[in-house]
């Protein structure tokens, strides 16, 4: 007998019994908490929790969704049960700067992400080299306003195909349609930098930098219809000064822009991201 691994999450409407409903079941799994975390949003009247345990035996994910069930229709739970260790499916999708994908490839390489990188999406050839250096597979789909529609139902459809669960834009320079950003809705993650909406459009460290900046940063969240304005999963900065030239605060930029994305999909592959409503609970 060897123990098995799972991570609970879930959310619901906040009430007196719910720690105890969720431990008591796994009492009766023969379930042993390794981590817990839990918060309730007192303004929005909503209770979040997360819970990692070990079960002894022959157990499966299978199995304990369905002895979870009936705990979560009786208190209105919307909830997720996965095996601590299962890989998220990952696509990626990419342009031109290759930064904040060399970033996530080598960390999923080297198994410090808890990813399976499926497959990678690009509108431009620039990147194929780099991502077929690490066995993955490159998709090619240019987008042209002609075009926009046929080339986001392919990525969507390799989305099916790939079984993804997890779809990251590691700095695609491409505005995703109404309905694609729905079909995606909680399971694709964004990256800017975080002169928005002060420095827009082309060159914005070049503009940064006309107007002296101290800091630079950037902003992980969740992909949705607004541009850039969807829940929020990580942001960070950093301090610059008189002596960065245009040049120098790009490089601080992308630095900034991989660690911050790293982070967000990290937390989102082992379920310590909550929505709620258009922000997240991360338990960290």
């Amino acid at each position: 007998m060897t123990d098995q691994t799972y991570v609970l999450t879930l959310t619901c409407p906040d009430r007196a019994g719910i720690v105890h409903a969720v431990t008591g079941l796994l009492v009766e799994q023969h379930g042993n908490i390794v981590e817990s975390q839990q918060f309730g949003d007192l303004a929005e009247d909503r209770f979040f929790m997360r819970v990692k345990f070990a079960v002894e035996g022959d157990v499966t994910v299978a199995s304990l969704r369905a002895a979870f069930t009936p705990v979560a229709e009786r208190w209105g739970m919307a909830w997720e049960l996965w095996a601590a260790t299962a890989p998220y499916r990952t696509l990626i999708l990419v342009s031109k700067f290759s930064h904040c994908l060399n970033d996530l490839l080598f960390r999923w390489s080297s198994g410090s992400l808890q990813i399976d990188v499926a497959g990678v999406v690009s509108n431009h050839p620039d990147c194929e080299t780099l991502v077929r250096s690490y066995g993955v597979p490159y998709h090619h789909v240019p987008v042209t306003p002609e075009t926009k529609a046929d080339a986001e139902a392919k990525m969507l459809s390799l989305v099916d195909t790939l079984d993804v669960d997890l779809v990251v834009l590691a700095r695609y320079m491409q505005v995703l349609t109404d309905e694609t950003c729905r079909a995606l809705s909680g399971k694709a993650i964004n990256i800017h930098h975080s002169f928005l909406p002060s420095f827009k459009g082309a060159r914005p460290y070049h503009q940064a930098f006309d107007r002296g900046v101290k800091l630079v940063g950037a902003t992980a969240h969740y992909v949705t219809g607004d541009l850039d304005e969807g829940p929020i999963i990580e942001q960070d900065v950093m301090r610059v000064d008189h002596g960065y030239d245009a040049a120098a605060l790009a490089a601080a930029g992308r630095d900034v822009e991989s660690q911050v994305l790293s982070r967000a999909v990290r937390w989102h592959a082992e379920s310590r991201v909550l929505l709620n409503g258009h922000k997240t609970v991360v338990f960290r």
